[in-house]
Protein backbone atom coordinates (compact mmCIF):
# COMPACT_ATOMS: atom_id res chain seq x y z
CA UNK A 1 0.00 0.00 0.00
CA UNK A 2 1.09 3.56 -0.57
CA UNK A 3 1.31 6.21 2.14
CA UNK A 4 -1.91 7.74 0.79
CA UNK A 5 -3.73 4.41 1.08
CA UNK A 6 -2.41 3.94 4.62
CA UNK A 7 -3.59 7.46 5.45
CA UNK A 8 -7.06 6.74 4.11
CA UNK A 9 -7.37 3.58 6.19
CA UNK A 10 -5.53 4.54 9.38
CA UNK A 11 -6.11 8.29 9.85
CA UNK A 12 -9.74 8.00 11.06
CA UNK A 13 -8.85 5.16 13.43
CA UNK A 14 -5.85 7.08 14.76
CA UNK A 15 -7.90 10.25 15.21
CA UNK A 16 -10.61 8.37 17.14
CA UNK A 17 -8.01 6.67 19.32
CA UNK A 18 -6.26 9.96 20.14
CA UNK A 19 -9.53 11.67 21.07
CA UNK A 20 -10.68 8.67 23.11
CA UNK A 21 -7.40 8.60 25.02
CA UNK A 22 -7.52 12.23 26.07
CA UNK A 23 -6.44 14.52 23.24
CA UNK A 24 -8.72 17.31 22.13
CA UNK A 25 -10.04 17.05 18.59
CA UNK A 26 -7.72 19.83 17.40
CA UNK A 27 -4.69 18.24 19.08
CA UNK A 28 -5.61 14.86 17.63
CA UNK A 29 -5.87 16.31 14.11
CA UNK A 30 -2.43 17.89 14.49
CA UNK A 31 -0.96 14.64 15.81
CA UNK A 32 -2.43 12.64 12.92
CA UNK A 33 -0.89 15.05 10.41
CA UNK A 34 2.47 15.03 12.21
CA UNK A 35 2.40 11.23 12.37
CA UNK A 36 1.82 10.78 8.66
CA UNK A 37 4.35 13.48 7.82
CA UNK A 38 6.90 11.52 9.83
CA UNK A 39 5.80 8.30 8.12
CA UNK A 40 6.16 9.96 4.72
CA UNK A 41 9.70 11.05 5.58
CA UNK A 42 10.52 7.43 6.49
CA UNK A 43 8.83 5.96 3.41
CA UNK A 44 12.09 4.64 1.91
CA UNK A 45 13.00 2.82 5.13
CA UNK A 46 9.62 1.14 5.65
CA UNK A 47 9.35 -2.43 4.52
CA UNK A 48 6.39 -3.55 2.45
CA UNK A 49 4.82 -5.08 5.54
CA UNK A 50 1.42 -3.37 5.71
CA UNK A 51 0.62 -4.85 9.14
CA UNK A 52 3.77 -3.29 10.58
CA UNK A 53 2.81 0.15 9.26
CA UNK A 54 -0.37 0.15 11.35
CA UNK A 55 1.56 -0.47 14.54
CA UNK A 56 4.23 2.03 13.53
CA UNK A 57 1.63 4.76 12.96
CA UNK A 58 0.15 4.30 16.45
CA UNK A 59 3.62 4.17 18.01
CA UNK A 60 4.67 7.40 16.27
CA UNK A 61 1.46 9.15 17.37
CA UNK A 62 1.84 7.95 20.96
CA UNK A 63 5.45 9.16 21.08
CA UNK A 64 4.56 12.52 19.55
CA UNK A 65 1.85 12.97 22.17
CA UNK A 66 4.27 12.02 24.96
CA UNK A 67 6.71 14.63 23.65
CA UNK A 68 3.93 17.20 23.52
CA UNK A 69 2.89 16.46 27.11
CA UNK A 70 6.50 16.60 28.27
CA UNK A 71 6.95 19.98 26.58
CA UNK A 72 3.74 21.30 28.16
CA UNK A 73 4.99 20.36 31.64
CA UNK A 74 7.92 22.68 31.10
CA UNK A 75 5.68 25.63 30.23
CA UNK A 76 4.53 27.95 32.99
CA UNK A 77 0.78 28.30 32.73
CA UNK A 78 -0.77 31.48 34.08
CA UNK A 79 -4.38 30.36 34.10
CA UNK A 80 -5.39 27.05 35.62
CA UNK A 81 -8.58 25.08 35.29
CA UNK A 82 -10.37 24.65 38.61
CA UNK A 83 -10.06 21.11 39.94
CA UNK A 84 -13.84 20.55 39.94
CA UNK A 85 -14.13 21.45 36.23
CA UNK A 86 -12.85 18.01 35.22
CA UNK A 87 -15.61 16.16 37.05
CA UNK A 88 -18.93 15.31 35.46
CA UNK A 89 -21.76 17.72 36.08
CA UNK A 90 -25.06 16.64 37.63
CA UNK A 91 -27.57 15.14 35.23
CA UNK A 92 -30.33 17.38 33.97
CA UNK A 93 -33.58 17.13 35.90
CA UNK A 94 -35.51 15.83 32.90
CA UNK A 95 -33.54 12.77 31.68
CA UNK A 96 -30.18 11.16 31.02
CA UNK A 97 -30.48 11.73 27.28
CA UNK A 98 -28.52 14.97 27.28
CA UNK A 99 -25.60 14.26 24.95
CA UNK A 100 -23.21 16.65 26.67
CA UNK A 101 -23.89 15.05 30.04
CA UNK A 102 -23.35 11.54 28.68
CA UNK A 103 -20.13 12.59 26.95
CA UNK A 104 -18.83 14.15 30.18
CA UNK A 105 -19.68 10.99 32.08
CA UNK A 106 -17.95 8.82 29.51
CA UNK A 107 -14.84 11.01 29.49
CA UNK A 108 -14.74 10.94 33.29
CA UNK A 109 -15.18 7.15 33.29
CA UNK A 110 -12.31 6.69 30.83
CA UNK A 111 -10.13 8.96 32.96
CA UNK A 112 -10.70 6.64 35.93
CA UNK A 113 -9.42 3.60 34.03
CA UNK A 114 -5.81 2.59 34.67
CA UNK A 115 -3.65 3.64 31.66
CA UNK A 116 -2.92 0.09 30.47
CA UNK A 117 -6.62 -0.85 30.49
CA UNK A 118 -7.61 2.41 28.81
CA UNK A 119 -5.00 1.91 26.08
CA UNK A 120 -5.99 -1.68 25.31
CA UNK A 121 -9.70 -0.86 25.28
CA UNK A 122 -9.40 2.19 23.03
CA UNK A 123 -7.05 0.45 20.61
CA UNK A 124 -9.59 -2.37 20.34
CA UNK A 125 -12.88 -0.42 20.30
CA UNK A 126 -11.93 2.98 18.91
CA UNK A 127 -8.92 2.27 16.69
CA UNK A 128 -10.42 -1.09 15.66
CA UNK A 129 -7.11 -2.91 15.97
CA UNK A 130 -7.03 -6.68 16.30
CA UNK A 131 -5.87 -8.40 19.49
CA UNK A 132 -2.63 -9.46 17.80
CA UNK A 133 -1.96 -5.90 16.55
CA UNK A 134 -2.54 -4.52 20.04
CA UNK A 135 -0.23 -7.17 21.50
CA UNK A 136 2.54 -6.14 19.09
CA UNK A 137 1.91 -2.45 19.73
CA UNK A 138 1.96 -2.71 23.52
CA UNK A 139 4.58 -5.48 23.85
CA UNK A 140 2.09 -7.68 25.71
CA UNK A 141 0.81 -11.18 25.09
CA UNK A 142 -2.51 -11.65 23.33
CA UNK A 143 -3.92 -13.20 26.51
CA UNK A 144 -2.94 -10.15 28.53
CA UNK A 145 -4.52 -7.83 25.95
CA UNK A 146 -7.79 -9.79 26.19
CA UNK A 147 -7.69 -9.59 29.99
CA UNK A 148 -7.07 -5.82 29.88
CA UNK A 149 -9.98 -5.27 27.48
CA UNK A 150 -12.26 -7.43 29.62
CA UNK A 151 -11.26 -5.59 32.81
CA UNK A 152 -11.72 -2.21 31.13
CA UNK A 153 -15.25 -3.17 30.03
CA UNK A 154 -16.14 -4.36 33.53
CA UNK A 155 -14.71 -1.22 35.15
CA UNK A 156 -16.61 1.05 32.72
CA UNK A 157 -19.79 -0.95 33.37
CA UNK A 158 -19.25 -0.49 37.11
CA UNK A 159 -18.53 3.25 36.87
CA UNK A 160 -21.48 3.91 34.58
CA UNK A 161 -23.89 1.48 36.29
CA UNK A 162 -26.31 4.26 37.25
CA UNK A 163 -26.91 4.89 33.52
CA UNK A 164 -27.90 1.28 32.84
CA UNK A 165 -31.57 0.63 32.28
Amino acid sequence: MTINEHYTVLAPKLLNWLVATGSSYAQACDLVQDTFLKLWRMRDEILDNDAAVSGLVFTIARNLRKNEVRDLRREVLTDEIPEDAATASKPPETSHSDTAYLRNRLVAAFAKLPPLLREAYTLFQIAEMSISEIARETNATESLVKVRIHRAKNKLREILSDLMI
